[in-house]
């Protein structure tokens, strides 16, 4: 497709649309605890982003208009031509927004998960020096501060074993793709094109986040003509935290959105 070698899954057979897009340093696999609750009501789709996962890896330079066009291009090869909601988590938030704002007449909704839309200029400078310190030292390099703020030790401790797999899988990303997602990141600033929104946009917050805290998502979703914000009990990787809110979250929303035929799926 276009020159670009993407992984992708679908789950379920019946229902509304639903695309599920990772965060920077995640993959398809972070979307595993939450399928299998939503996937008897709706069709779920999941790609592992360029540069992440099993997809082609990338260098420095890649946009997060870039990353929403794949989706556009992948969805093309496909066959899917149906309206989706569209939810992302971080970054997979910003490449969420940047195809539902591309791409309206795909779009049925939107859910913008802890997004990373933009950068404050105070957190720039560790931003970047963690790029620089990725290319020199490798994911191992980086991994204890990447995932200090991101996976609260209060849920690290509710299942260790599955912290170490998602530790272990954050380990084998590819250290140059993940750097230039980093520097996308520091160069991207999104929050203008939250008013140009047309759909639904629901907002999930996760209360124990740091670095993306609920007032940065309540001002964002200030900018929107049609949006609401639900905050739950999550740090940053939602997906993997706290999986059953997120679910219930997903499924009401989409309800909502795509009327009587995800209500009578449910």
């Amino acid at each position: 497709m276009g020159g670009v070698a993407l992984r992708y899954r679908c789950d379920g057979s019946d229902g509304p649309f639903l695309i599920l897009i990772h965060e920077m340093g995640g993959m398809i696999e972070s979307w595993d605890r939450v399928v299998p609750l939503l996937q008897d009501r709706f069709r779920i789709f999941r790609f592992d982003m360029r540069g992440a996962g099993m997809s082609e890896k990338v260098r420095e330079g890649i946009r997060v208009d870039q990353l929403a066009d794949d989706l556009a291009a992948l969805l093309d090869t496909v066959g899917v031509t149906e309206r989706a909601v569209v939810a992302g988590c971080a970054v997979g938030a910003a490449v969420a927004l940047s195809f539902v704002t591309r791409h309206p007449e795909r779009s049925a909704g939107l859910v913008l998960m802890n997004p990373a839309l933009s950068v404050t200029p105070e957190n720039l400078p560790a931003l970047r020096a963690r790029a620089e310190h990725l290319r020199q030292a490798g994911t191992h390099g980086i991994v204890e501060e990447s995932l200090a703020s991101g996976y609260p030790e209060s849920f690290r401790a509710v299942d260790a074993a599955y912290f170490e797999m998602f530790r272990a899988r954050w380990l084998a990303n590819d250290p140059e793709s993940l750097r230039a997602h980093f520097l996308m990141l520091a160069g991207m600033d999104l929050r203008g094109d939250v008013p140009k929104v047309a759909c639904p946009i629901l907002g999930i917050s996760g209360r124990l986040d740091p670095l993306r805290p609920t007032s940065y998502v309540r001002e964002l979703l200030d900018l929107a003509t049609n949006a609401r914000l639900v905050v739950i009990e999550a740090g940053h990787h939602m997906p993997d935290q706290a999986p059953d809110a997120v679910a219930q979250e997903l499924a009401a929303f989409v309800t909502h959105v795509m009327g009587s035929r995800a209500g009578e799926a449910a």
